[in-house]
């Protein structure tokens, strides 16, 4: 008996997914709740966890396809039906070869590993005889495919003659000798000859075409909206690191003692761009049709790599936070947006964005604002240059700052201050304590 896995739900208003990886083949044993594929939808990705214990069935979609919400992907057999598991149906493995190599890209579609592609050398070419090759087992499917052996070819040592691993396993090697036994003797000289012009060998020019992720084509809609419907303007100041340098290194040991996490350096930009929305409340703020929505809390979205694309988890009431709180928060979103499991709750709303390009080694940049929020905090790496301190030339370490705002709310005026008053805060990180 077989148990249909069905598409979960993946958020609200998210009514579909791209199925974006096989994490189980045919005839690999599944427990209950263990994922068996990865979906991407516009902002996350989400795993299909089986419904039951068993033996991975038959996939019903091809890698790449989109899914809808509550659609049968795949079969879940009995453990006890646990025998060789049917193969992808015709048009999933059709859909897949298309996928992986698009019609255009010159090549031969590959066999790379997947379950679900058909079979090497199972063409017109097989005999009547080759009846023990067509039901081969999913093991020696899967050595067919990784050593890349033609199993027409290979006589099977099984039952009925069929393969078995061992089969593929010593063909493959018997391949890899046979060039060897073939070396060539040392050829006796050659008889004087016209010497015949050698073609010059050139460097293979090679394209690859890669289908973007579901999260990737949403975040380049979204960054695309920005620049179509905002007047976006960025203005830069520069900050002098030092104090904040030597508070983080004076109480950073004490600091991680007391609260089991380290002390860096977005915290202290947090609570300087809580101060500072304070003061300027319209880089807090959002345009909804013709009004003006002014916050009066601050949840910042922060910048984070993931393996496919950036993310923004929101810190939710940033501005009533501690330090602690909030160097846990990013700690902890940092390290769930590397291991993919990231909600769509972390993600949905944001009043404010930080962005730090500054870990990679970035200099400067103008950041995109995330819509619909109106501003955007770009932070960069922090270098040792000269500058002047009562009138004396002296190395600081400094960041350049970048605010990218919607000049259709916020005006150069008052993205200046806000950037004068997170560089006074930085610089000054008292201001933090005494709320100035």
């Amino acid at each position: 008996m077989a148990t249909d896995v069905k598409v979960p739900a993946l958020g609200e208003s998210i009514t579909e997914g791209t199925l974006a990886e096989w994490l189980k083949k045919p005839g690999e044993p599944v427990a209950a709740d263990e994922p068996i594929a990865s979906l991407e939808t516009d902002k996350v990705s989400v795993e299909v966890p089986s419904p039951v214990a068993g033996v991975m069935g038959e996939a019903l979609v091809a890698q790449g396809e989109t899914v809808a919400v509550g659609a049968v992907i795949a079969r879940v057999e009995d453990g006890a039906a646990a025998g060789a598991a049917p193969t992808a149906s015709p048009e999933a493995t059709n859909a897949a070869a298309a996928t992986t190599n698009p019609a255009g890209a010159g090549e031969t579609p590959q066999l790379r590993g997947s379950a679900h592609a058909p079979d090497a050398g199972l063409g017109e070419e097989a005999s009547g005889d080759d009846q023990g090759i067509m039901t081969m087992s999913p093991a020696v499917r899967r050595a067919v495919l990784e050593h890349h052996v033609d199993p027409t070819k290979i006589k099977g040592t099984g039952r009925d003659g069929r393969l078995t691993k061992d089969d593929v396993i010593a063909a493959a090697q018997a391949m890899k000798a046979e060039p060897q036994a073939k070396a060539p003797q040392a050829a006796p000289p050659a008889a004087a000859a016209a010497p015949q012009a050698t073609p010059a060998t050139t460097g293979e020019r090679r394209e690859e075409r890669v289908k973007m992720s579901r999260l990737r084509q949403t975040i380049a809609s979204r960054l695309k909206e920005a620049q179509n419907t905002a007047a976006l303007l960025t203005t830069f100041n520069d900050v002098d690191m030092t104090q904040v340098i030597a508070a983080r290194a004076r109480y950073k040991d004490l600091f991680e003692k007391k609260h089991g996490i380290r002390l860096g350096f977005m915290g202290f930009f947090v609570k300087a761009v809580a101060l500072a929305a304070r003061d300027v409340p319209a880089v807090n703020a959002r345009i909804e049709g013709d009004e003006i929505v002014y916050h009066q809390y601050l949840d910042v979205s922060v910048a984070v790599s993931a393996p496919k694309g950036l993310v923004v988890p929101v810190i939710r009431s940033a501005d009533a936070m501690g330090f602690a709180e909030i160097e846990k928060t990013i700690a902890d979103y940092g390290k769930r947006a590397k291991d993919g499991t990231l909600g769509m709750e972390e993600m949905r709303g944001g009043t404010f964005t930080i962005s730090n390009g500054g870990v990679f080694g970035s200099l400067l940049s103008t950041p995109i604002i995330n819509p619909p929020q109106s501003a955007v905090l770009g932070m960069h790496r922090i270098e040792e240059r000269p500058v002047v301190k009562d009138g004396q030339i002296v190395a600081r370490p400094m960041m350049y700052l970048a605010l990218s705002y919607d000049h259709r709310l916020v005006d150069g005026r008052e993205a200046v201050t806000f950037l004068v008053r997170v560089k006074e805060a930085i610089e000054d990180p008292t201001r933090l304590l005494i709320d100035l």
